[in-house]
């Protein structure tokens, strides 16, 4: 059994590895948290309009062109009533880069941002799986052995939904591509977000066509800036810490969407959706997505990544998937499997930040009040406070009867993490950041 400062020890060398990977990909590495920012503008505009009642010289429904992108046109009134069918559903999100300036916006990009969402109608609940855009596939119709962020490239969403249904076993009923541009216009039509900026932020990579020079404080973000928050990573904790950040961001957003100020903008974040995104649904169908996103209780939504590890090929650097972990994922969050909880004793694990070590001591009595066997570990730098599932018996239920017993707890993001990237040797492990 590994002790805690072995384990301490092998944190401080997997962040280490992050800055590394990342330093050496720099102008390459697209944030994934940041297409999930534009869908979740979509998404928000979206129940805006049902909210408010708010269309554009009298309603607004959409017609789907040849293109596959969707544009508005005047109608009758539509109602948004219609029911969901009681069967869950598989949602496609795609986050597609650029081919450069005049190039065309949907062929022949890679989608660096692949996320399936499997939502729950009956049970109104949520489960996404992201998939590491570097994962090493074997593409279908004769494509080879490839990353499968080159699935869209090649073969456009069709073949991507076709290399998740011949690798994985995933069926795809619906899907949405996002530009890469959206969030900077979408955050420009919004007249910027004010957030506040925790640190110095300077960093230019002129290759990369990226600049950032933020001060510490209250600030209003424009969308050139907004980018270059959520990409900045020169603070030593790579993905970590931008992860963080896409936090705090998202939180900023949605206040800012849901401001009265912003009824009078929504024709403008509209056109710009409408330039940036290609879905296969009308916009009466986001709309009914919307209005069941704004139904979910946020104790039932659970996100996940395929684990596994990164393999270096030559000058190919591949993310390994690990197939029995990996299968546990896809079984846990596509197909609903429920582990028997029958006799299991489970180990809790606290991971704390220096400044949090009062309250980390205050949660292990607890815990221990629980009967839970308890793991710590002070870590100097953490990203955000979570609540993260070790091993797969660790379920979403547990998690909702625990909160009930410990409400300091509540209101965590709940994540499974099979990789056990923040465990002590424990089932699950309660992270808390200084935020």
């Amino acid at each position: 059994m590994k002790t805690l400062n072995s384990q301490q020890e092998e944190y401080r060398a997997f962040l280490k590895n992050i800055r590394k990977e990342k330093e050496e990909s720099s102008n390459l590495v697209k944030l994934i948290f940041t297409f999930v920012i534009a869908v979740l503008c979509a998404v928000i505009v979206c129940v805006i309009l049902v909210e408010n009642n708010f269309f554009l010289g009298g309603s607004i429904i959409s017609e789907e062109d040849t293109s596959g992108l969707f544009k508005f046109s005047r109608s009758q009134k539509e109602g948004f009533n219609v029911p969901f069918t009681p069967r869950r559903q598989n949602i496609l999100l795609l986050g597609v880069d650029s081919n450069g300036d005049g190039a065309d916006m949907w062929q022949g990009t890679r989608s660096d941002t692949i996320i399936v969402v499997n939502i729950d109608p009956k049970t109104h609940s949520i489960k996404a799986i992201s998939i590491p855009r570097d994962s090493k596939v074997y593409l279908p119709e004769n494509k080879g052995v490839q990353k499968i962020n080159s699935a869209h490239a090649l073969g456009g969403v069709s073949l991507v939904k076709k290399t998740l249904k011949e690798t994985f076993g995933i069926k795809i009923d619906k899907y949405i591509i996002v530009h890469d541009d959206a969030v900077e216009k979408t955050v420009d039509a919004l007249g910027g977000i004010p957030i506040y900026v925790e640190k110095r932020m300077y960093y230019h990579d002129y290759a990369g066509k990226l600049h950032i020079d933020l001060h510490k404080g209250n600030t209003v973000l424009n969308g050139k800036q907004a980018v270059g928050y959520l990409r900045y990573r020169k603070d030593g904790l790579g993905d970590i810490g931008r992860t963080q950040r896409q936090q705090w961001f998202m939180k900023s957003l949605f206040e800012r969407l849901h401001s009265p100020q912003v009824i009078t903008k929504i024709p403008e974040v509209i056109n710009v959706l409408n330039s940036h995104i290609k879905t296969d649904m009308s916009f009466y169908e986001l709309s009914q997505y919307a209005a069941l996103a704004r139904s979910i209780d946020k104790n039932k939504i659970e996100i996940a990544t395929l684990p596994g590890a990164p393999n270096q090929k030559g000058y190919i650097s591949y993310w390994i998937l690990d197939p029995v972990k990996t299968q546990e994922v896809i079984n846990r969050m596509i197909y609903r499997d429920k582990p028997s909880l029958d006799g299991v004793k489970f180990k809790g694990g606290i991971m704390y930040s220096p400044k949090r070590e009062a309250d980390a001591e205050a949660l292990k009595d607890k815990f221990n009040d629980l009967g839970f066997e308890v793991n710590m570990l002070k870590i100097t730098h953490l990203s955000h406070s979570k609540f993260v599932a070790n091993k797969n018996v660790v379920t979403l239920d547990f998690f909702n009867w625990l909160e009930k017993k410990i409400p300091e707890i509540q209101n965590s993001q709940f994540v499974y993490d099979p990789t056990e990237t923040f465990s002590v040797g424990s089932d699950f492990t309660m992270v808390l950041a200084e935020e």
